[in-house]
């Protein structure tokens, strides 16, 4: 304990702090001593206690003092710790809470965990030395006394040069970044451009492909997405922008509907939509207004809105009868059903589930049993027994 000194706690110009812990006991040695509660703070150069009840009890000890440091399990009503080994203490040190020691080492009991992560951290800082790579005030550096007249660099001019160190550091980060996102757009095209190549080949060689093939190589040209798809930046904002914006969901949204017995539900369709899309995501309101147009533009698809408010996307070939008609068939077989067990039956989700008995029922071809164990669909007799 005759390592650290006292400390007012603020940092050091180049100095960064890492990580910081409450409820940390430091411990000479194998022997207890009195600061029990504190914060510990790990910087770039020095590991600081501070009292949780006394602010002015502060501490610290350079990082350049410590030679190793060790883990401690936890075991029956005890902490974890971390046993630091220290070197001697400098004949030139400033004042701290214990002029000698007969011990070489401290250990920091942390009673309100966080000790793998702050053992994790402490690791990095002994490994990367950065406190040899960014020097501080000689204070520091020498464990000299504060020399009269000397001024230190903190206050209100230290806080202005850290926080345009930050900007700085952030700056470069965001460019960094956005030259990233750069590269990966253009190779997102030229992506796009091989599935293209490849849907080709899928139909220039139909026959040569088995069924199962043919499904595999669509699920991958799905993920790459689209290849020019339709922005605010090429057509506006205006009507013009969602008029291109309905075309080219008729022609990515035709073989999904297809496969899923001709509806989905708006919510499908948003995240289908904009996966295929990549980097351009659409926002839920350019979509809406968008499949608002799909029917005045006589394409094969049309927005349509149940009584509950739910907005799916169906082809305009998707026939309400039939769709009620299998309803009650499916009903009819089993007795009666609840919509989960009506969706898992025929594939589809329960919402879109759901809607389609409460057609059927609205059309009188089912009744409903509404009690403490759910919502249940039976067969309406009235309507096909005298």
């Amino acid at each position: 304990m005759d390592r650290f000194v006292w400390t007012s706690g603020l940092l050091e110009i180049n100095e960064t702090l890492v990580i910081q812990q409450r409820g940390v006991r430091i411990y000479d040695g194998e022997e207890k001593i009195k600061f029990d509660a504190g914060t510990l703070l790990l910087s770039t150069h020095r590991l600081i206690w501070r009292d949780q009840k006394n602010h002015e009890c502060c501490m610290a000890v350079l990082l350049s003092q410590i030679v190793f440091i060790e883990e401690q399990a936890a075991g029956i009503g005890k902490s974890a710790k971390i046993v630091v080994h220290l070197h001697p203490a400098p004949p030139n040190k400033e004042p701290g809470p214990f002029q000698s020691s007969k011990n070489s080492y401290i250990k920091l009991s942390f009673k309100e965990h966080g000790q793998i992560e702050f053992y994790r951290r402490l690791s990095e800082e002994m490994t990367q030395r950065r406190w040899e790579n960014m020097p501080v005030s000689q204070s520091l550096q020498t464990n000299r006394g504060p020399q009269p007249g000397r001024i230190r660099a903190v206050g209100i001019v230290g806080i202005e040069r850290k926080l345009e160190e930050k900007r700085k550091e952030t700056d470069k980060n965001i460019s960094e970044a956005f030259e990233d996102l750069s590269k990966l757009m253009i190779k997102a095209k030229e992506m796009v451009e091989l599935s293209k190549s490849i849907a080709n080949k899928i139909k220039d060689k139909q026959g040569d492909i088995t069924e199962d093939e043919t499904i595999r190589f669509k699920s991958y040209l799905l993920s790459m997405g689209i290849a020019n798809p339709v922005t605010r930046e090429t057509y506006g904002s205006g009507t013009q922008y969602h008029m291109q914006l309905a075309k080219q969901l008729a022609g990515i949204l035709q073989v999904p509907l297809e496969e899923r017995g001709g509806i989905m539900s708006l919510t499908e369709v948003y995240c289908l939509v904009n996966r295929a899309r990549g980097m351009e995501l659409l926002s839920p309101e350019d979509l809406v207004n968008a499949c608002k147009m799909l029917e005045a533009l006589k394409l094969p698809l049309r927005l349509r809105v149940f009584d509950s408010g739910v907005m799916v996307i169906e082809l305009q070939s998707h026939k309400e009868e039939e769709m009620v008609a299998s309803a009650l068939e499916t009903v009819s077989e089993k007795g009666s059903l609840t919509s989960e067990e009506f969706a898992k039956l025929v594939g589809m989700s329960v919402l879109l589930a759901k809607e389609r008995l409460l057609l059927a029922e609205k059309m009188g071809h089912l009744c409903r049993d509404d009690s403490v164990e759910g919502l249940r669909f039976y067969p309406n007799l009235f309507m096909t027994q005298s």
